[in-house]
């Protein structure tokens, strides 16, 4: 069995205060933490965003089209393209439900095929938050349900992008989201690994 493996561990927690917590899916809150067998080093402060975790979804066609999203994102000041994706909002949901919901409720799609492709912590230094990949295929066109586009959604502008030109596109920092380089580079990596011809 390989020893390199990330490995659960938890550290005492002193106190723990709320620094910002509403109906939200984001809270702050700032703990005071020890070190195991160094108490007399002292707590020292962390501060942690609360996030449930989120399903990405990179979804092609039978073309290797990548369905893309152009969608305006305030903290960054960037219109990003992306991937749809949605938040693990409801506790005990599996993230590959999450995934087929964002889909369909996102980007009006859905897919026969479904493949786990990466889970990753986006920023463990202060959040615990965890995204889950999906590729999906054998796609097709979807009912949104009662589902409506609101705020930044709203205005968001659906892309199809050939694979290599995605991969290119990250390769020269011209795309930069986070979710969007690790899930096509993953697939990227499998293709690679598959040998698959004009991959």
């Amino acid at each position: 069995m390989s020893e390199l493996r990330d490995v659960p561990e938890s550290w005492p927690v002193e106190s723990r205060a709320d620094l910002h917590r509403d109906g939200w899916v984001l809270a702050l809150r700032s703990d005071q933490v020890t070190r195991p067998g160094a108490v007399a080093e002292g707590a020292f402060r962390r501060l942690v965003v609360e996030h449930p975790g989120a399903a990405v979804i990179l979804a092609i066609d039978e073309d290797d089209r990548v369905l893309c999203l152009r969608q305006y994102r305030h903290p960054a000041q960037h219109r990003l393209i992306e991937l749809p994706a949605g938040v693990c909002d409801h506790p005990g949901e599996d993230p590959i439900e999450v995934a087929r919901r964002e889909l369909r409720e996102e980007a009006a799609m859905q897919a026969e095929r479904w493949t786990h492709l990466l889970s990753t912590f986006s920023s463990p230094g202060y959040s615990a938050e965890r995204i889950h990949y999906y590729l999906a295929e054998g796609l097709s066109v979807a009912d949104r349900g009662d589902f409506v586009l609101q705020h930044e959604e709203a205005d968001l502008e659906m892309l199809w992008v050939p694979f290599p030109e995605l991969v290119d596109a990250i390769l020269s920092g011209d795309v930069a989201d986070g979710p969007v380089v690790q899930a096509v580079l993953a697939v990227q990596v499998l293709r690679d690994r598959a040998g698959r011809p004009g991959a």
